[in-house]
């Protein structure tokens, strides 16, 4: 590790020098032979989508986690600090799509021999129509070629950060362990009744023909408009007009709903009603969910327009009569509950269209037949898309696997919220964006996903002597056999030319959703039962760091499946980032194309500047970064060179021969304070505020070289006046013990900068070192404020000679220093130190109000 001190040091390609060292020497590699249970730091690191690229929020949030896992090490823990990668889900099938050129055709056979039309060819091919289709297994192989690709250019940013991460313990959520794990830990789910499978209302996206979760929606403002729509009663006693924003639901009507107290809709309950158009008989019934003041009172229940629709349909137990399919348009089967001529005609009129043109056949026809009663009402209002979607959602009826999450068990769902009490948020007030999210689940987890690049849910169907899958005796795997591709392998017990036929089987072709398999980045990390004796050192883990939109999806179902399998929260802390604004303050997205990415900004300004700016900011905090004018980043590269140029100035002084120790009143007080700032930036990364830890550090570290170093040099030098051996090596020895502990404070911040200082001195990495003690320094005093007079009282003879337009090297003649009695005490006690670094000739002291210079004589500058 020690190498010669430069002559000019620099902190330029100091990544290209100590991250191959650091690599090479394993320095952050987890020594599992040493470790004890109770002396191992475990992180859960989030795995980043490998889909695209990184951009400055990945460099923030990964960075606040690389600080604590740092101050860990330093305090002699053993860090297991892996990285993962996520690779399947939507976002990595559209990028495939996009990037070659391509999209899945299940019904094509394998082409070994296929080759993609693009190659990088980001946003040219985004259009359906013009991507070629392909075998599923040709488009899984080019989704893993290109995650290994994003992977790699990932590793590349993350080194070049200079994140003190395990490379040996990296894992994808899509190789053969952790498909393994995945569905290991679903058979366990299904054994234990905690998974099951459900014909029922789903959210469906039409675009990207999948089935999306609770945790996967967001409401976006849409235009709408309300119609006034007159049903007949049956009794001929006049209309009940609803208004709706989805008339070409109509012929999926089931009923008429109001609440329960509103006094105009009394005499309709136990009644029936005749939809217009159709002439379909609908039942007039109660609901404690109809509001009273929106719209007409009283509302259409159809399967499904909304999700309060579903609501009603499960608790009313009425019929399914759904019309809307999985393309998103009107059903082409004809309704078997439409008897009339007319009612058929218009339905077959309807067929095939989207939503929004079999919307203009039904108002138009409504009217034509004059129930389309008052005027149309131009609304805005929320619409549920799936996150990543862009048209709203639909709700159809599809076969899909769920998993228990508190939603219809309340025992479940209160141990759930014990379990958030038992993990500490840092900061605390996030952990209410848990317990809403918990207290509000509306239904259990739906895990399965029509995707193609995914975990493949590991169970078979048999079929009957007529061919129809038998659903409620699904066929499965021995974990022995995990993993396993139920749509490339036959069933347990049978061959795979019985695929498909009377009597044979069928494979579950769905996958599984991308957090089913991310919800359990601590068993997949922790190489659970691959290797119980890693995986009983580091679960559960200590810390869990993520942002803080995904506390509703990846913490959750996190605390959810350990909760099923083990009985135990999965980590004793959750410390949450904030987000990167832009200068508009505007979340940074790619969907707002308002990213910046990181790798230029790390070549210009330098990793160590780039991790001062994310340190800067507490967790849970938002942060703006304006990549024209980054000031906290070169604040940040402005001290990563001051800590070379200090560490250079102060290792130009040899350590003194024989015994010595610290006397000096100066020296005492500069270390006294050193003393208070270790305690404090402890304190601080216990607390996991590294923001904190940051700010004393870098304070002291300026009063330091600003005010300390200045008043020592002279007698460090052993030129001040009447200096001796004795006072010369009180200063040699304070300003070595000092710069070595500022080193270590400093090295989670800034990790290039000071391992190439402490390489000068030491033969092992800072990194590796312990993290200061008060024991450190050589001297148990309290801290007496002698350093901040000193420097105040310099900082008016340097104002002195500032305002006479005279150079600081100028000698003064005389100077007066007026201070309070007990101010001036201190002050008097460094007197040697100031004089010499204000070059005084007669230094003399006074009693006054404040501390201030109020006399001063410069001598004469020669012409």
């Amino acid at each position: 590790m020690s190498k010669p001190m430069p002559e000019k040091p620099t902190v330029d390609g100091l990544e290209d020098v100590w991250g191959p060292a650091w690599e090479q020497d394993g320095t952050y590699r987890f020594d599992r032979d040493s470790a004890t249970k109770d002396a191992v730091y475990s992180i859960d690191t989030p795995p980043p989508t490998a889909s695209g690229s990184l951009h400055i929020g990945h460099v923030f949030s990964y960075t606040h986690t690389d600080l604590k896992a740092r101050f860990e090490r330093m305090r002699g823990k053993h860090v297991f600090y892996p990285m993962g990668w996520d690779d399947n889900g939507l976002p990595t099938e559209r990028r495939v799509q996009n990037y070659y050129g391509v999209r899945c055709d299940p019904q094509l056979p394998y082409d070994p021999m296929f080759v993609p039309p693009f190659e990088g060819g980001d946003g040219k091919s985004s259009k359906a129509a013009d991507q070629v289709p392909v075998s599923r297994r040709n488009f899984i192989e080019l989704c893993e070629r290109l995650t290994v690709e994003d992977e790699q250019q990932f590793e590349h940013l993350f080194r070049t950060l200079g994140l003190s991460v395990d490379w040996t313990q990296s894992y994808r959520t899509i190789d053969d362990t952790s498909r393994a794990s995945a569905q290991r830990a679903f058979l366990r789910n299904l054994d234990r009744g905690e998974a099951y499978q459900a014909d029922a209302p789903t959210l469906w996206d039409v675009t990207f023909r999948t089935a999306v979760a609770q945790a996967e929606l967001e409401d976006r403002d849409m235009p709408g408009a309300y119609h006034g729509i007159a049903f007949h009663r049956t009794d001929g006693e006049g209309d009940v007009v609803i208004q709706t924003t989805r008339p070409e639901l109509l012929p999926a009507c089931v009923a008429l709903v109001a609440h329960p107290d509103d006094e105009r809709f009394q005499d309709l309950f136990g009644t029936t009603v005749r939809s217009p158009l159709f002439d379909v008989e609908v039942p007039v019934l109660a609901h404690h969910l109809a509001q009273q003041d929106k719209g007409a009172g009283i509302a259409m229940v159809c399967t499904f327009g909304d999700t309060t629709d579903v609501v009603w349909w499960r608790e009313l137990q009425l019929p399914n009569r759904a019309v809307i399919g999985f393309d998103g348009r009107v059903r082409s089967d004809e309704p078997a509950w439409i008897e009339s001529e007319r009612g058929r005609a218009l339905y077959a009129e309807m067929a095939g269209k989207t939503v929004f043109s079999a919307k203009k056949v039904v108002v138009d026809a409504l009217t034509e037949s004059g129930d389309l009663i008052g005027e149309v009402r131009t609304i805005q209002h929320p619409v549920k898309f799936f996150e990543k979607g862009d048209k709203p959602l639909e709700i159809v009826s599809t076969r899909q696997w769920y998993i228990v999450n508190g939603a219809r068990d309340e025992s479940l769902k209160a141990t759930l919220r014990q379990r958030g009490e038992e993990i500490a948020f840092h900061p605390d007030f996030m952990r209410v964006r848990y317990d809403n999210w918990v207290g509000g689940l509306s239904g259990d987890w739906l895990i399965s996903r029509q995707r193609f690049f995914g975990v493949p849910l590991p169970v078979w169907y048999p079929l009957d002597a007529d061919g129809n899958p038998v659903y409620d005796q699904p066929i499965v795997p021995s974990e022995a056999q995990l993993p396993v591709d139920p749509a490339a392998e036959p069933a347990p017990g049978f061959t795979e030319d019985q695929r498909g036929v009377p009597g044979g089987f069928q494979g579950e072709l769905d996958v599984m959703d991308t957090w089913a398999t991310s919800s359990l980045t601590p068993q997949l990390a922790g190489k659970w039962e691959s290797d119980p004796a890693l995986y009983d050192l580091v679960y559960p883990y200590d810390v869990r760091p993520q942002a803080q939109d995904i506390i509703r999806t990846w913490l959750f179902t996190t605390v959810l499946r350990s909760q099923l399998e083990a009985d135990t929260v999965p980590w004793k802390h959750a410390s949450i980032s904030g987000f990167i604004v832009d200068p508009d303050r505007k979340k940074m997205s790619k969907s707002k194309g308002n990213v910046v990415t990181p790798l230029s900004i790390l070549e210009q300004h330098g990793a160590d500047a780039v991790r001062y700016w994310a340190a800067s900011s507490k967790l849970g905090t938002d942060a703006a970064f304006d990549p024209q004018n980054p000031k906290q980043i070169k604040v940040g590269r402005r001290l990563a060179i001051k800590v070379l140029n200090a560490a250079k100035f102060v290792y130009g002084f040899e350590l003194p021969t024989g015994a010595h120790a610290v006397t000096e009143a100066l020296d005492v007080d500069m270390l006294a304070a050193l003393r208070t700032t270790v305690e404090q930036a402890t304190a601080a990364f216990e607390g996991f505020d590294h923001a904190r830890a940051l700010e004393v550090t870098e304070r002291f570290f300026w009063t330091f070289c600003d005010d300390y170093l200045e008043l020592v040099k002279e007698r460090a030098y052993g030129t001040a006046p009447d200096a001796t051996h004795e006072t010369q090596a009180s200063a040699v020895l304070a300003l070595r013990a000092a710069i070595d502990v500022q080193l270590r404070l400093l090295a989670p911040f800034l990790p290039f900068a000071t391992e190439e200082v402490w390489a000068w001195t030491h033969d092992t990495s800072v990194h590796r070192a312990s993290w200061p003690t008060v024991a450190d320094l050589p001297v148990d005093a309290a801290e007496t404020g002698l350093l901040a007079a000193v420097g105040q009282a310099l900082i008016g003879i340097r104002g002195a000679k500032t305002a006479a337009k005279a150079s600081q090297k100028t000698p003064v003649t005389r100077a007066v220093v007026a201070a309070p009695a007990e101010t001036r005490a201190l002050v008097e006690r460094a007197a040697v130190d100031l004089a010499a670094v204000g070059r005084i000739q007669d230094l003399s002291f006074v009693d006054g109000p404040e501390l201030a210079v109020t006399e001063i004589e410069l001598a004469e500058q020669p012409a």
